[in-house]
């Protein structure tokens, strides 16, 4: 029973102790002796200790029932002298039924008592000394740790106030242990953290479960540094089980957590690079890599970014702006040199996007206005922006209170020694401020970054002279050719890719003839793109000579094997045991036709190429049944040859296999849908070439375009003059006749007696060097054209005649009064012929003395 004094009646109040007091815990045991020796009274927690009975022990003699034989003769004498009212102090070994230890050993306390009638009796109260040996156990284990731990050690109450804190405690929070006693964790900590650690203590009060590892952060009193500790928190028990508190362990884990943050700092700084590694550089495109940079930088490394590049870069100037250290790059008085705002990233969300008028700054840096994406605009000549283009070095910026970056690391982009723009990496309110590794880390992504825009920007400019060098290569404007009506498209590689190999070409021959070319070179880049030029040079210096498709082809294909020759006979010493270092291979496919308006046909020779499509009126398209051969460069087999006569109105149509061949669909689907593209000839050229482009997919970017279609007019009968003369010296007046009346019928009186003079010069040399028959033939079209034809071999050639000479100046005459002439050969013999302007407002251009005077 325990008494509470001071109630209302001012008596005492008396109340049952709870379960589980100190004398449970002690098994603290009493019994009465009488005026005999023998037992009278056995109490309950008697029964507990020695497990007898009240009814077994109640009139028995304790010494003879409880203590060993050899030990009673003694035992009878302590009671003899307790009975004579002495009080005793001692241990007393006794027997403990039902164990299978014999003995036990009893701390007692014998206090003589007196009965009603006066007799001497005792009372005897008995402690179990193994439960007093556990208690002193216990206690001196719980002080050692408690006392002694390196740790601080709270133990609170049910209340949560602190009913007890060990000397390292109150080492780190003040004051002397018990100074702390009554206090609540409000005392120590700010309130969001005060109240995680009530909400842990209770919870492990009311259900018992432990807690580890709590992480608290707060500071000691008077120090201004952020401490991390790990709290372990357990509910601690009376002996009887109930609940009386917490125990609180504390450990002081700021290193710990310092070096897991360094820790992980690195390994996400290892993990950004191998990103950045991965991500950025992916194309060659400048503003595409700069967008590649803040991708890979927020939110992971900072929480808003942005990246100036210079504008003369973004625009193609060959020198960049100047290399850091230098005065070349500091700029301008008013600043820094123009730079262009690439790419902007933020994870913030309501981080401003736009600017104000007038104003050159910063998103989200500290005190700016943010610059809008594809703004140009300069920075202050004192400001840290323009400070870092100069010097190449990083400059930190601190935000003030009203800003919404906290830190700024303003990082040049250096490449090779030359600064390329500006990269900028803020982090807001509420992130940490950047480190050195942050500094080191920035400084490597800027770095990345900017030797991928250089690339960028040098393979941009090698893209643009190569593009500028396959433009120049491909006929101007549109081509002109007699009898046909031309339309053509080119379409580059849409998808960033090199310049390509495809060409084609449109080139005027003697008598009206034309010759359509396309061609393909495999492989990409600058070289392919020489080597088409090289190659289409090469045709068109054939195509002056007048020779055959076939032997135009044959011609090609020697220098298509020359572009691939060894580019020296020294060895170098790296390649002593590899033989002659070889050029790369060039190989190309190449369709030339010929096409004579006058016969309406065409003459074709394929070198690996895909074959042309013809449409004639009313008629499905097909493909040319041509012989493709071999491409250009591989050598060992000769060309074929394939004439087509072609209708009026027909349409030809001459393609890369950029335009047919995709990775979406095979070659012979994309045969079909060209075919059914070209379903309506008779529409003009130029819409039919659309319709082309707009129904096939050209939009995949895999493979540049070449689209070359004529279609076929042919030249009237009343535009061609053509008779055979016999071989005999009265044609050559014959000749001069048929021309005179021809050119009347025409209308082309002006040129009747140029073209008398050079025709009778080219019928006399028929007639002179010639064989067979002769055959005259004037053909009017945007020229006029004169042939001669004979069946002999051998081709005239110009020479220059002595003063003294009295002949040998026809073709000097011949050269000078036509606009061009010349010769080809054909199957059978030779054909000579010139070519006149026709008259502007019926007159004729004469020839000057000067120009006479040059023959002699």
């Amino acid at each position: 029973m325990s008494e509470i004094p001071g109630t209302a009646s001012g008596g005492v109040v008396w109340q049952s102790s709870p379960p589980g007091s100190l004398y449970d815990y002690i098994r603290v045991a009493s019994f009465s002796i009488g005026p005999d020796g023998l037992v009278e009274q056995w109490s309950r927690r008697a029964v507990d200790l020695f497990g007898v009975t009240a009814e077994e022990a109640r009139g028995k003699d304790p010494v003879e029932v409880f203590m060993p034989a050899d030990l009673r003769e003694r035992g009878h004498r302590r009671v003899k002298e307790i009975l004579d009212g002495k009080e005793w102090t001692g241990l007393v070994p006794f027997r403990v039924p039902g164990e299978e230890r014999p003995h036990g050993v009893a701390e007692m306390y014998v206090m003589p008592t007196e009965t009603e009638t006066g007799e001497r009796a005792a009372l005897c109260i008995v402690v179990d000394v193994r439960a007093l040996r556990r208690i002193e156990t216990d206690l001196a284990a719980s002080q050692a740790i408690f006392g002694q731990s390196p740790f601080g050690f709270l133990l609170f109450d049910t209340d949560l106030t602190v009913r007890r804190a060990n000397r390292r405690f109150a080492t780190v929070f003040g004051g002397e242990a018990d100074d702390h006693r009554g206090r609540t964790v409000h005392d120590y900590l700010s309130r969001a953290e005060a109240d995680r650690m009530t909400g842990a203590l209770r919870k492990v009060l009311e259900t018992g479960e432990s807690v580890t590892d709590l992480r608290i952060v707060g500071a000691a009193p008077g120090a201004r540094d952020r401490r991390h500790w790990s709290i372990n928190l357990y509910r601690v028990h009376s002996g009887s089980g109930r609940p009386i508190g917490v125990a609180g362990l504390g450990i002081d884990v700021t290193r710990r957590h310092n070096a897991a943050r360094e820790a992980a700092s690195a390994r996400r700084n290892l993990a950004l690079l191998n990103q950045a590694g991965a991500r950025i550089g992916n194309t060659l495109d400048l503003e595409a890599t700069a967008r590649e940079l803040l991708d890979v930088a927020v939110p992971g490394f900072c929480d808003l970014a942005s990246v100036d590049l210079y504008q003369g870069l973004l625009t193609g100037d060959e020198a960049p702006p100047g290399r850091w250290g230098s005065s070349h790059d500091v700029g301008y008085g008013a600043g820094s040199a123009e730079l262009r705002r690439v790419a902007f990233a933020s994870a913030v969300s309501d981080t401003p996007r736009r600017t104000d008028e007038g104003h050159a700054s910063d998103p989200g840096c500290p005190g700016t206005v943010p610059i809008e994406v594809g703004a140009v605009h300069r920075y202050p000549f004192n400001s840290p922006y323009a400070g870092a283009l100069r010097t190449g070095r990083v400059r930190t910026v601190h935000g003030d209170d009203g800003d919404l970056a906290r830190s700024t690391l303003v990082v040049p982009m250096t490449a090779h020694d030359t600064v390329v723009g500006l990269v900028q990496f803020s982090r807001a309110k509420g992130s940490e401020p950047f480190g050195e590794r942050d500094r080191a880390l920035a400084v490597e992504l800027a770095a990345r970054a900017a030797v991928c825009i250089d690339n960028a920007r040098l393979y941009r400019r090698e893209h643009e002279r190569a593009l500028i060098l396959q433009r120049s290569l491909l006929p101007p404007g549109d081509p002109e050719a007699a009898g046909l009506d031309i339309a053509c498209r080119y379409l580059p590689g849409t998808d960033a890719t090199e310049v390509g190999g495809d060409w084609f070409d449109v080139i005027e021959l003697p008598g009206h003839r034309t010759a359509l070319v396309i061609g393909d070179v495999m492989g990409r880049g600058l070289r392919a793109a020489v080597a088409m030029g090289e190659l289409r040079t090469a045709v068109r210096t054939l195509a002056q000579l007048d020779l055959e498709p076939a032997e135009v082809l044959s011609h090609l294909d020697e220098i298509a094997r020359g572009l691939g020759a060894p580019i020296g006979t020294q060895q170098s010493r790296a390649h002593k045991n590899r033989g002659p270092e070889l050029s790369e291979v060039y190989l190309a496919t190449c369709v030339y036709a010929v096409y004579d308006p006058v016969t309406r046909r065409c003459t074709f020779a394929n070198a690996g190429h895909l074959p042309p499509v013809l449409v004639e009126p009313g008629e499905a398209a097909r493909l040319l049944d041509v012989p493709p051969g071999m491409p250009l460069g591989v050598g060992g087999e000769p060309f074929e040859e394939v004439e087509v006569e072609i209708p009026e109105g027909a349409l030809l149509a001459l393609y890369t296999d950029g335009l047919v061949e995709s990775r979406d669909h095979p070659l012979d689907e994309g045969l079909s849908a060209f075919r059914r593209a070209l379903t309506d000839p008779s529409r003009p050229l130029e819409d039919v070439c659309d319709r082309v482009l707009g129904s096939l997919n050209t939009g995949h970017g895999e493979d540049d375009i070449a689209l070359l279609m004529a279609r076929v007019q042919g030249l009237p009968a009343e535009a061609v003059g053509d008779w055979r003369l016999p071989r005999e010296p009265r044609s050559v007046g014959r000749a001069r006749e048929l021309a005179r009346a021809q050119l009347a019928a025409w209308d082309l009186e002006p040129l009747v007696d140029t073209v008398e003079l050079l025709v009778s010069e080219l019928v006399t040399n028929a007639l002179r060097y010639g064989e067979g028959e002769i055959r005259l033939r004037l053909l009017r079209d945007r020229t006029l054209v004169c042939e001669v034809w004979d069946a002999g071999l051998v081709q005239p050639r110009r020479r220059r005649a002595k003063d003294t000479d009295e002949g040998g100046r026809g073709l000097q005459l011949v050269g000078l009064l036509s606009s061009s002439w010349g010769s080809r050969r054909t199957p059978r013999g030779k054909t000579v012929w010139f070519e006149l302007d026709l008259p502007e407002d019926g007159e004729a251009a004469e020839p000057t003395v000067e120009q006479l005077l040059s023959m002699f």
